[in-house]
């Protein structure tokens, strides 16, 4: 009965790791000229992954409905880019990443996180 109680303590700690370390949601993709809006939302950006090609200007519309302080502002440290989000209007932010790899993009606090994935 022991030997259960540990496989199962086992499995637990198995999961949790590959939840909050190793998963990654599926990017969504920026075509063209496309657009994506992101809801600023429960301390999250949904979509938190989003995959651009490398060179192309993306627009990203950010809405914030949190009213957090936190959700105040978005920043693209790497890309010098930033954007002041009020509660409940969308946000038009434009960004251009130059080379492939991944940017990330936060609030001010580090909290909100979101990956732009450049390829």
């Amino acid at each position: 009965m022991r030997w259960l109680i540990n496989l199962a303590g086992v499995a637990v700690i198995g999961l949790i790791v590959w939840w909050f370390w190793r998963s990654r949601p599926k990017a969504q993709r920026v075509t063209g000229a496309g657009l994506i809006e992101i809801l600023v939302e429960n301390g999250v950006y949904t979509p938190a992954r989003i995959e651009v090609p490398a060179g192309k200007t993306a627009t990203l519309r950010f809405l914030r409905n949190d009213p957090s302080p936190c959700a105040e502002k978005v920043l693209f440290d790497t890309l010098g880019v930033s954007a002041e989000l009020p509660l409940g209007k969308p946000v038009t932010v434009m960004v251009t990443p130059d080379k492939p790899g991944e940017v990330e993009f936060t609030c001010q606090m580090r909290m909100y996180r979101g990956t732009l994935v450049v390829r």
